[in-house]
């Protein structure tokens, strides 16, 4: 299992159970959770006052696009894996470099992802 100690992770999730799951996950490996937050509205917000190591986003929230939370995290250079029912050619072309996480997911593969994030 990769480690993710100190690390500060965000999650961006609408599903309440795949939060939980994401969070268990993450909190195994060490990490710290910001959030979890379900809307573009409350990620945003959350970014005015924390500033994370990384984010796990979900690129649609409820029918609508977590963009913008990703067009901030990569402003603020702020690495972020994305997890997506959709694929990779869900994502917006600015973001075309971003690791993709292809829903269902297992917690390791998540882990590894993140770690892989800081080389």
């Amino acid at each position: 299992m990769t480690r993710l100690t100190g690390r500060r992770i965000l999650v961006v999730e609408d599903e309440a159970l795949v939060a939980m799951l994401v969070e268990d996950a993450l909190q195994d490996a060490g990490a710290t959770i910001i959030g979890p937050v379900a809307t573009v509205a409350e990620a945003l917000a959350l970014l005015e006052r924390e500033m994370p190591d990384a984010a796990v986003l979900d690129l649609n929230l409820a029918g609508e696009t977590s963009t913008p939370v990703a067009d901030v995290l990569a402003a603020r250079q702020v690495p972020f894996v994305v997890a997506t029912g959709y694929g990779a050619e869900g994502l917006p072309s600015a973001h075309a470099d971003v690791p993709v996480l292809a829903k269902p997911y297992d917690p390791d593969e998540l882990t590894a992802a993140l770690g892989r994030l800081w080389g």
